[in-house]
């Protein structure tokens, strides 16, 4: 996964001038050890053998946290991209469902000529039927699935080496399956390594050994290495357009309030209503997830009313100081003063 720009640089619109208040908060990459572990995603290269959730459960044990949780399960014999979110980013699993990459070798059960194969293989780009398989944990019905691509990479004889770009939820098994069945030779799968994970890559995997050094060298004192195998929540949601919000309003949006007008400072270009959106503080931390009332161009009009309601609060009430008023607040004052009239 790339790193992305930073929530200032991407947001052109400049709705108020941004100032923040340097006594809190923080750039994520200042935040301490234990709160980057705790805000952070660590982008797992699951072995062969074990099942996703029992390395998760590794991670945590690694990283002496108690909450962990995978992006998209794999099978225990598939290794590859297994996102892990750890601690409050587990809030943000939703927000990773995307397309996914395979590299897959299929056994074909009798040898059929590279033309035939290139064809047939084609026919299954597109929407596809599937039906889980039996082991599956979701109701075995019929569903479509969109494949993206086939790229035939190797044939040799029988093993096929392919590179397939898919929807999630598609299960190459099957794909297999059918394959060798619209040949008629019939096929199955042999090998399958998971190379993207929307928006996670092969680019910056890390083992279990890797993992476990870094926090043994971060016990240490070093926690160089860790900060790099772990990535902040904020580079992990890079692929959202982002919405910068004054230091006022961070407290609100903490405590679930949705994101009025006044309280934004810039805004990324080409929102679009119901789009999800990233709430950042002006020194880039993610304070939420909401999901877009209004265009960018509207909002950037706008001088009152709801501009994004929040859908996942991601920062800890408190964190900056409480810059608005609460209804009860309000009523009290109205009421004193009706007192003092008196």
């Amino acid at each position: 996964m790339i790193k992305p720009e930073k929530p200032l640089e991407r947001c052109k619109l400049e709705k108020t001038p941004a100032v923040t208040d340097p006594r809190y908060g923080c750039a994520p990459e200042a935040r301490s050890m234990r709160e980057h572990i705790e805000r952070g995603v660590v982008n797992m290269d699951k072995p062969a053998g074990p099942t996703s959730h029992e390395v998760v459960a590794w991670v945590k044990d690694i990283l002496e946290i108690t909450k962990a949780a995978h992006t998209g399960t794999l099978d225990p014999e598939v290794t590859g991209v297994l996102p892990v979110l750890l601690g409050a980013t587990r809030k943000l699993a939703d927000t990773f469902v995307g397309d996914k990459e395979y590299v897959c070798v299929m056994k074909l059960h009798r040898a059929v000529s590279e033309d035939n194969l290139r064809k047939v293989c084609g026919e299954f780009v597109g929407e596809i039927y599937q039906r889980p398989p039996l082991e599956s944990a979701v109701k075995r019905q019929i569903r479509t699935r969109t494949v993206h691509y086939i790229e035939l990479k190797e044939v040799d004889d029988k093993e096929v080496l392919m590179k397939v770009g898919c929807e999630a939820g598609t299960y190459i098994r099957m794909l297999c399956h059918h394959i060798g069945l619209a040949l008629g030779v019939g096929a199955h799968m042999s090998q399958l390594r998971r190379t993207k994970s929307f928006p996670f890559t092969e680019n910056n995997l890390t083992t279990l050994h890797d993992l476990k050094d870094a926090y043994v060298f971060f016990e240490e004192g070093d926690e160089s290495l860790l900060r790099e195998l772990i990535m902040p929540l904020e580079y992990a949601v890079g692929h959202l357009p982002g919405i910068i919000i004054k230091d006022s309003a961070v407290d609100a949006i903490c405590h679930g309030a949705d994101l009025a007008a006044p309280g934004i400072s810039r805004i990324e270009e080409g929102i679009n209503i119901g789009d999800s959106v990233v709430l950042y503080t002006v020194k880039g931390e993610a304070v939420g997830r909401g999901e877009a009332t209004l265009n960018s161009e509207d909002m950037y009009c706008a001088e009152k009313g709801i501009c994004a309601e929040t859908k996942k609060v991601l920062m800890k009430p408190g964190t900056y100081p409480k810059g608005w008023k609460s209804k009860a607040s309000k009523a009290s004052k109205a009421k004193q003063a009706e007192v003092a009239e008196r």
